[in-house]
């Protein structure tokens, strides 16, 4: 009789046989498309068209190359087999074939691997097994099965509570943080899933609590939407938007892991090319500049640079005088601004009536073309056109507006007396050495939109001509304020969004307390949908059940499926010491975790003096704003925080935090749901009080 160890151990060797057959063929498969381009002729020779056709030869080559370079990830997560037709199917990270072009693993986006995420006991989804791989590279370490009865009913859907590959997901979840978002395809739940694969079209706006992995179900979308929609997407492209800096950082590695390199991920500040951008505003000035009143304020700040002559325009023409009065030029300004065109390209049209008035004031007859001809370059016209029609840049725009308070009271009438001093800063020596803050970016883009490209700009600058995309995903959407709402807007093709988010977790200057506010913002040219992540992962239940004392409005408290971890802890210390305490923390927590990071998480204010402390102690590490978490240790502001997922956290001055804005209770939310492992609280004030009560109950 054949024991159930040696049953294992022969089921291990033979898929171990497989998997080392399927990495054979993924590397003949590299090696084919290397010989392509090695067949493709070199060099600047041949015609312009057989140059671009081996230039895009070449973009081909290399993106099929990353697509299958898998570094040391897992090439095949496991296998299901299915009841009526008795036939297995290999799930992994990409499609594989051998020569005779027999399919070895199917991609995980692959209709035919549905059923590996979303089986469970009521809808077996035809399967009679699922097979799970716990690997390392392309060595296998273990499986785990899940058999479905063939009798089971449809009836009820109880996926949403049944653990797709129990062990490994358990596996992953405790697995040491690393500073990048880990990968987790592999283990990917059926809730998830089924937000992934959910339809192209329209509004889908994606509620999840910390820990449900929304991060991970907006990124698998991204790429699962390019493998199933390669047309149009592979054209019209894919647009993922982060929150922050840090947040692209953490989770660079993991589009390019799922063979999809070609989604472009950036924040809010990143869409506008050619501006550096560094920094945010004060609140109540973040909150003005994100009102969808500057739309308003903008046209008018752009009106306002339109202006008919001051004296009148007089040139000699040969023996003439010619001349354009002062009401000619009024007249002339008010008839091309009200074409309702972009304001740039408006220039030519107004330099056109200027010459034919110019013309129609000679004694004797002279054609528009003949004066233009002779004077078009002429000091006196130029500095006449630019007075009434200035050509102007996004930047030169605003540079010149936040500069005026003269300006910024005329463009603010519409604004509510005294708002428009809140944007007054004093002017830089040109608008290039600016350096403008985040709020500032939507600004911009909609200065884009009114005033259109410059002259010649328009294959020279990207901003010229702002970039569309078939589908725009963005992650902590609550967030947004209505300018930039406008701004994700105006780059869909076709209205098709992912919005992804937590309204308890909504912050910064323009929380919003519904999805609804954010759905009539952003304007949708078709229909919206709503979907629920309503399990956590990341987060033990210790940690949720404190966070969620805080007594946030909207909270929707996710199940979680993890009831280990250590219980918060709470230190109360004197101002003085406050930054030495939480450095000690931090050094202490550091000396009894044996892998994984640790960040340090505390009002914007107090970073470097905790960064100073925790230099003092011994500790090294990085500020996070500068470098992301590429240490073990990070001190971490508070308004960076979102996103992240860490292994210990050290939360300092809880009330600080509070009381830095209106905002400040959901900023704690979030801080408090960062850790995996282990939560420390380091504070000289009085706990925010829902807080201070979950505080004496653990004590």
């Amino acid at each position: 009789m054949v024991g159930e160890g040696e049953l294992k151990t022969s089921e291990i060797q033979y898929e171990q046989a497989y998997i080392d057959r399927a990495h054979d063929c993924l590397e003949s498969a590299r090696r084919r498309v290397r010989g392509y381009w090695e067949e493709v002729p070199q060099g600047p020779g041949g015609t312009q068209a057989a140059r671009y056709e081996r230039d895009v030869m070449e973009h081909k080559v290399f993106q099929r190359l990353a697509e299958l370079d898998l570094g040391n990830r897992s090439l095949c997560f496991g296998r299901i087999d299915t009841e009526a037709s008795g036939e297995t199917f290999y799930i992994g990270r990409v499609g594989v074939w051998d020569d005779e072009q027999n399919q070895v693993v199917s991609d995980w986006r692959a209709p035919v691997a549905e059923p590996f995420f979303r089986a469970g006991s009521s809808q077996p989804m035809g399967i009679c097994l699922r097979r799970h791989f716990s690997t390392r590279g392309r060595e296998l370490l273990g499986i785990s099965d899940e058999r479905f009865r063939p009798e089971a009913q449809a009836a009820l859907d109880d996926t949403s509570h049944h653990l797709v590959g129990e062990g490994a997901l358990r596996s992953a979840l405790v697995a040491p943080r690393t500073g990048r978002l880990p990968d987790v395809t592999a283990t990917i739940q059926a809730e998830q899933d089924a937000v992934i694969r959910s339809p192209l079209s329209g509004v889908l706006i994606v509620q999840g609590g910390p820990g449900t992995g929304k991060t991970v179900v907006a990124l698998h979308r991204a790429a699962y939407l390019i493998y199933t929609h390669r047309f149009p997407l592979a054209t019209q492209g894919v647009l993922v938007i982060g929150p922050n800096p840090v947040f692209l950082t953490y989770v660079e590695q993991v589009l390019p892991s799922l063979g999809e390199a070609g989604v472009d991920l950036v924040t809010i500040g990143g869409l506008v090319p050619d501006v550096t951008v560094k920094g945010y505003d004060e609140e109540a000035t973040a909150r003005l500049k994100g009102d969808e009143r500057m739309r308003e304020f903008l046209r008018l700040a752009v009106r306002d640079r339109r202006q008919p002559l001051r004296k009148p325009l007089e040139i000699t023409h040969g023996l003439q005088r010619l001349t354009l009065s002062v009401a000619a030029s009024k007249e002339i300004v008010a008839g091309v601004g009200s074409s309702g065109r972009p304001h740039n390209s408006c220039r030519r049209i107004l330099t056109s009536r200027v010459f034919e008035a110019l013309a129609s004031s000679a004694r004797s007859r002279l054609s528009p073309e003949e004066v233009a001809d002779a004077h078009r370059e002429s000091r006196q016209i130029r500095e006449a056109l630019e007075w009434m029609w200035p050509i102007l840049s996004p930047a030169q725009l605003l540079h010149d507006l936040f500069g005026s308070r003269a300006l910024l009271r005329s463009a603010g009438r519409t604004l509510l007396e005294g708002e428009a001093e809140n944007l007054y800063r004093p002017r830089s020596p040109h608008p290039d050495s600016v350096v403008w803050k985040y709020e500032d970016v939507p600004l911009l883009d909609e200065a884009q939109v009114l005033l259109g490209p410059r002259p010649g700009q328009a294959r020279e600058n990207a901003f010229a001509n702002i970039r569309t995309y078939g589908h725009v995903v963005v992650d902590e959407a609550q967030d947004l304020s209505p300018m930039q709402l406008g701004m994700v807007g105006r780059r869909s093709l076709s209205g098709s969004f992912t919005l992804v988010g937590d309204i308890a977790q909504s912050s910064g200057a323009w929380p919003h307390n519904s999805w609804e506010s954010i759905i009539n913002q952003l304007s949708p040219r078709s229909g919206s949908r709503f979907a629920e992540l309503s399990i956590g992962y990341r987060l033990p239940q210790s940690i949720m059940k404190l966070a969620a004392s805080v007594g946030i409005d909207n909270l929707s408290i996710p199940k979680s499926v993890r009831e280990e971890g250590d219980p918060p802890w709470f230190r109360r210390v004197r101002p003085a010491d406050l930054a030495r305490e939480a450095a000690l923390s931090a050094r202490g927590e550091l000396d009894s975790l044996r892998s994984g990071n640790l960040v340090v998480i505390c009002a914007s204010a107090m970073a470097d003096a905790i960064s100073q402390a925790l230099r003092s102690v011994g500790v090294d590490h990085v500020l996070a704003e500068a470098h992301a978490l590429e240490k073990r240790v990070s001190v971490v502001p508070v308004r960076l925080v979102k996103g992240l997922e860490v292994d210990v956290a050290v939360l300092v001055e809880p009330s600080q935090i509070v009381a830095d804005g209106a905002s400040g209770l959901r900023m704690l939310y979030v801080a408090l749901t960062r850790a995996t492992r282990r939560l420390c609280v380091v504070h000289s004030q009085v706990l925010p009080p829902g807080l201070a009560r979950a505080a004496a109950a653990i004590t």
